[in-house]
């Protein structure tokens, strides 16, 4: 049975009811609320593994919700799942781009729903990555601030070793550019996007087998990147 603890946030009574009964029968710990700013406290007091964030919510929607929640240190990290009646393109991209981890749109099937949940925890909760890690030929010390690849140490400017650990932390997320700038450039950079692009490309030259087919860090069109790899 699973043992994950997962917040649902919806302000209508019978889809909070039926996604709390069909993931508690799925052995889910379930966390409720109908609001944003309820939401977000329970998100900061409880920690759970997974958010389904409706968006249109009364007060703070779901957008502001997962703002609040990826601004917080303790649980910037949070895997949020967005869950709306809105089906447009700029609806998800907008949601990816403030860091959600999937986007189902209502109405849903059970199937589909309890499928997604699990492929995000699976997703994000693989491993806690904490002082060091590895993937493929190479490892990272975090303390350290230290690269080896084929026991060979590699020589990552600050900015590099910066990009490659929020990548890796955030392993399976899409990260947007404008996140990236934010977090290790700040706001002054925001919309310098080829700031990130360059790193990127340098970052690949320096870890991947081949920088042009990247194995490791992933090019999410129009959005930003992905680090898919973990042993």
């Amino acid at each position: 049975m699973a043992e994950e603890k997962i917040l649902v946030v919806d302000d209508e009574d019978n889809i909070l009811e039926l996604m709390r009964f069909n993931l508690e029968n799925k052995g889910y710990k379930v966390l409720t609320a109908q609001n944003g700013l309820e939401a977000v406290r329970i998100a900061k007091t409880e920690i759970p593994q997974l958010v389904l964030l409706d968006l249109m919510l009364p007060g703070m929607d779901g957008y502001d919700v997962c703002k609040e929640i990826r601004r917080d240190n303790n649980i910037s990290n949070m895997p949020i799942m967005m869950i709306t009646a809105k089906g447009e393109e700029l609806d998800k991209i907008l949601g990816l781009e403030l860091g959600a981890d999937d986007y189902i749109t209502k109405p849903f099937s059970i199937r589909e729903l309890m499928a997604r949940v699990k492929a995000v925890l699976r997703r994000t909760a693989v491993q806690q990555i904490d002082k060091a890690y590895r993937f493929g030929n190479t490892s990272v010390d975090f303390d350290k601030h230290e690269v080896m690849k084929n026991d060979e140490k590699v020589e990552l400017t600050l900015k590099e070793f910066e990009l490659l650990e929020i990548l890796i932390k955030n392993k399976g997320r899409v990260m947007t550019r404008d996140f990236l700038l934010d977090k290790i450039w700040g706001y002054e950079y925001i919309g310098e996007s080829r700031t990130v692009d360059v790193h990127i490309r340098h970052l690949r030259q320096k870890i991947e087998d081949d920088d042009k087919n990247p194995q490791y860090i992933e090019t999410i069109r129009g959005i930003g990147y992905r680090f898919n790899f973990g042993d």
